[in-house]
């Protein structure tokens, strides 16, 4: 028999706390699915990034979960960069998987918006504490692997133009962000 569904609001903070932690990590992540099945380990490699990246760490006192992409973020350009490549990992998965180009670009699409609003020094960095733009990735491979549909595999070409656009666009918000930074220091200095 399968373990219940979160989504469904059939856990209980008590059954969660009565399970191992293996059943709520992975509960948690949304592996396994409904029916217990076994995951592709592709898919649990996706999870896995996601998590670290968006959701490794629970704020004490809280609820509230964040991940390496907020904390690394907080050095401007780089951090931003290094978070931005690591979640395209998740891009080329999903084109290794068969999905389709509108799927790879919707996902891409949240990765650029985690980028270029992630590169905002501060505010950016809250926004990517709450968007969570791998988790979603995750959540559309996951749904698109369980009904996949009659589909065509993902344009190699297409895959390869998202991807140097989204990290040629993250490089360009990291070079801006690293200018106002110099010019911000050099304003401090002079006054």
């Amino acid at each position: 028999m399968g373990r219940p569904s979160r989504e469904k609001g059939e856990y209980t903070r008590r059954e969660r706390e009565s399970r191992g932690a293996r059943d709520v990590e992975d509960a948690d992540s949304g592996i396994g699915g409904a029916a217990g099945r076994a995951p592709d380990p592709r898919l649990r490699e996706v999870w896995l990034v996601a998590r670290w990246l968006d959701a490794a760490f629970r704020i004490p006192g809280t609820e509230l979960r964040i991940g390496l992409d907020p904390i690394v973020g907080l050095f401007p350009g780089v951090g931003d960069v290094a978070t931005s490549v690591a979640a395209a990992y998740v891009l080329v998965v999903a084109w290794r998987l068969g999905a389709p180009p509108v799927l790879v670009a919707r996902m891409a699409m949240n990765l650029a918006i985690d980028a270029v609003v992630g590169a905002v020094p501060l505010l950016g960095d809250l926004f990517d504490a709450g968007f969570k733009a791998n988790l979603r990735n995750a959540r559309l491979l996951e749904t698109w692997l369980a009904a996949p549909g009659p589909t065509r595999r993902a344009s190699g070409l297409l895959v390869a133009g998202v991807l140097v656009a989204a990290l040629a666009l993250t490089a360009a918000v990291a070079f801006a962000a690293l200018r106002v930074a110099a010019w911000a220091y050099g304003e401090l200095r002079a006054g």
